[in-house]
């Protein structure tokens, strides 16, 4: 199953990249979609990880979430720059991931380095080291204010087919 939707999505890009529609350039862009598929497959990277199909499903609950907490971080440290006092107070602390796939530890990684105001500095394995540019922002994360944790562990558990 995996093979034929990374066929697909191989195709699709192509075609979105080339913008070319006649009968040869299509014909050589499916042969070498069907050999970078043969490729992966060959080299068995054609899996969860390699390619998560089954995260497709989720992404349309996931990115509002996301867009919506970049957003109201956006907002924060736009008023912390702007404040004459500069209320910064970086912290850096540790953070426990409930994520269990890579992939989820991943998205969980850079879901907390595109909200401004914090970024992730070290990874091993469920246990990250963050920066935050201020004492509320590391609260967030810790205490689950901000809910990218547990956000993106239900973004990962997705039955895989």
């Amino acid at each position: 199953m995996r093979v034929i939707s990374l066929f697909i999505v191989l195709i699709l890009f192509w075609l979105l990249l080339s913008g070319y529609f006649k009968t040869l350039l299509i014909t050589l862009g499916i042969l070498s979609c069907a050999f970078c598929v043969y490729i992966c497959h060959r080299m068995k990277i054609i899996d969860a990880e390699g390619h998560p199909i089954h995260l497709l499903f989720k992404v349309p609950i996931f990115f509002p979430m996301l867009f919506w907490e970049i957003f109201k971080s956006a907002i924060d440290v736009t008023k912390v720059v702007l404040s004459p006092k500069l209320n910064i107070s970086a912290k850096i602390f540790a953070l426990k991931a409930e994520q269990k796939t890579s992939v989820g530890i991943n998205v969980f990684a850079n879901s907390i380095t595109l909200t401004p105001g914090t970024f992730t500095m070290i990874i091993k394995g469920n246990d990250f080291v963050v920066h935050a540019l201020t004492q509320e922002g590391a609260d967030g994360l810790i205490t689950g204010e901000m809910p990218l944790n547990k956000k993106v562990a239900d973004f990962e558990n997705v039955p895989s087919f």
